[in-house]
């Protein structure tokens, strides 16, 4: 579904990323790790057509997107979910999920898509005429999501879904993204929290100073000594 081909990105003159490739298939569940500045959301952010690719290529569905306008990347099937939520604080839960549905071809869902979103996340459902700054970080986080599940995409990027969520809340939303992905969605997200990631992906990358310096199935990851160490603060000696 996607490819990403030894894209290089700069911010300036300064290189962010160097020759990353990757990719995600059709209805897989990838997550990129790594610590803080390592590129994750430089990375996430250039697929969803919102940083310029320096070189390389992005490939989604057989299509070359690499110079598509950015704001035809939902048009294609790519939805993002950005990290802190971004969500219009002072409109409703309801006006920000429509927002969602703005181009025609979602527009036509648009009812069918509110009441799957609402049968993912039942608290919005008492919420939506509540203005979206009102809600809880969580609560907020499920809008965000929602709101790009209502343009139906078949790729769902996520960057860092447990930023600033309580333990409690991080379950439910790992949950969450587990069913999204179960019921058809391509899942690529970005997260520090490396166990929750790696126990939820199906394929993971590990990502250093702009570079995938380790990759394979989220499983066998997670056992790996050097991934313990160095993310989950475990010493296999």
């Amino acid at each position: 579904m996607l490819e990403v081909k030894e894209i290089s990105v700069n911010y300036g003159a300064a290189p962010a990323l160097w020759d990353i490739s990757i990719d995600c298939g059709d209805k897989e569940l990838v997550c990129v790790v790594g610590p803080n500045g390592a590129g994750k959301t430089t990375l996430i952010n250039a697929i969803a057509g919102l940083h310029g690719v320096k070189s390389g290529n992005l490939v989604f569905g057989g299509q070359d997107i690499t110079r598509l306008p950015s704001h035809r990347y939902c048009e294609v099937g790519i939805a993002i979910v950005p990290e802190g939520r971004r969500l219009f604080t002072q409109m409703s839960v309801l006006e920000n999920l429509e927002l969602g549905s703005f181009i025609p071809s979602a527009k036509v869902h648009r009812a069918k898509r509110l009441e799957y979103v609402l049968s993912l996340f039942p608290v919005l459902k008492v919420k939506l005429h509540s203005l979206a700054g009102s809600l809880s970080g969580g609560q907020q986080q499920m809008v965000a999501i929602g709101r790009a599940l209502m343009a139906g995409p078949t790729l769902l990027l996520l960057d860092e879904p447990s930023l600033g969520l309580a333990p409690s809340i991080v379950l439910d939303m790992f949950a969450a993204i587990r069913q999204i992905n179960r019921e058809g969605t391509a899942v690529l997200m970005v997260e520090q929290n490396v166990s929750m990631a790696l126990e939820t992906a199906h394929r993971a990358y590990v990502m250093e100073e702009g570079r995938i310096v380790a990759q394979g199935q989220a499983s066998e990851m997670i056992n790996r000594p050097e991934i313990q160490k160095a993310y989950l603060g475990v010493d296999a000696h």
